[in-house]
């Protein structure tokens, strides 16, 4: 069992634990490990875990296998005793007051989701706060809860009929007091190979493309770095046009690399930023001498030319 716990300077009242619900049957799939299925060159259950990266702990109830980073994993006793249970085993490994649980079949969920959900159950006082989908069905699989709250009626459910294998999520939801945020995109799930194929087309069209290869990639390269992504494409436009094609590529490496080599040890979004306006700078200056702007004064004489030798 690994844990994963990121530090940093958040308060406590920022804190929460991630429950992740990875083990089901996927009969809709014939049994594929659906969890594994990959959409934009990523595993399902990686870009769950990528949206709820800043989570004190998070819980995996499924079997172990590689993951794009480290998780606590737990099991429900018997294994395929349905969510109830899952969250149940999850739970057990949790600390924090907040937690988020989640299904592993959400490719459009991210962060700013997480945050939106953990925001609205702060504010609203309730028990929990849950996505709906497009048509305004309740989602409790992408929800965050006050984990006193589903203890306790996790705890009652199981004084009343002895386990809570085989118990549907609604009988723990309508007991809890819930607020709703409706976001049909990131509640989208992914039930049948016609939702793959829609999710898979989704990030491949035009508005989402760009967005979607950068997050693959940093998650790729274990990349934790958020920039503006529009400084960088403009850097290149401005290379590729006022240089030469290739230099596009090769300018955004090198500050990249400027970046990382900063003072002090900074390779933050500032940094990139600062060495994006230096070479954006220089690309722009290299054009304009291509344009047309003499390298010589008009009365000057051949034998002033600089050597150009």
């Amino acid at each position: 069992m690994t844990a994963y716990e990121p530090t940093g300077g958040r308060s406590a009242a920022d804190m929460y634990d991630a429950v992740v619900l990875a083990g089901g049957g996927a009969r809709r799939l014939g049994g594929v490990d659906k969890p594994a299925v990959r959409v934009g060159g990523r595993a399902l259950l990686d870009r769950v875990l990528a949206a709820c990266a800043d989570a004190r702990t998070t819980v995996v109830v499924a079997d172990s296998r590689p993951t794009a980073r480290p998780v606590t994993w737990a099991r429900e006793d018997p294994p395929g005793g349905g969510p109830l249970a899952a969250l149940d085993a999850g739970l057990r490994h949790t600390t924090a007051e907040r937690v988020v649980v989640l299904s592993a079949d959400l490719p459009f969920l991210d962060e700013g989701t997480v945050r939106r959900l953990l925001a609205a159950l702060r504010t609203s006082g309730a028990d929990g706060a849950l996505l709906t989908d497009a048509d305004g069905r309740d989602q409790p699989l992408v929800a965050a809860y006050r984990a006193s709250a589903v203890r306790r009626e996790l705890a009652s459910l199981a004084d009343i009929g002895g386990r809570l294998t085989g118990l549907p999520l609604r009988r723990l939801t309508v007991a809890l007091d819930l607020t709703r945020v409706q976001d049909p995109v990131a509640s989208f799930d992914c039930d049948t190979w016609d939702d793959i194929a829609t999710a898979r087309a989704r990030i491949r069209e035009h508005g989402h493309v760009l967005d979607e290869w950068i997050s693959a990639v940093k998650d790729e390269l274990g990349v934790d770095l958020d920039v503006d992504t529009k400084v960088l494409l403009d850097l290149a436009r401005d290379a590729a046009h006022g240089v030469a094609r290739p230099a596009a590529p090769l300018t955004t490496f090198l500050v990249g690399y400027a970046a990382a080599q900063a003072k002090g040890g900074g390779g933050g979004p500032e940094a990139v930023a600062e060495a994006s306006r230096k070479a954006t700078a220089l690309a722009l200056r290299w054009a304009e001498e291509a344009a047309g702007e003499p390298d010589v004064a008009p009365d000057a004489t051949p034998d002033t030319r600089p050597d150009a030798g």
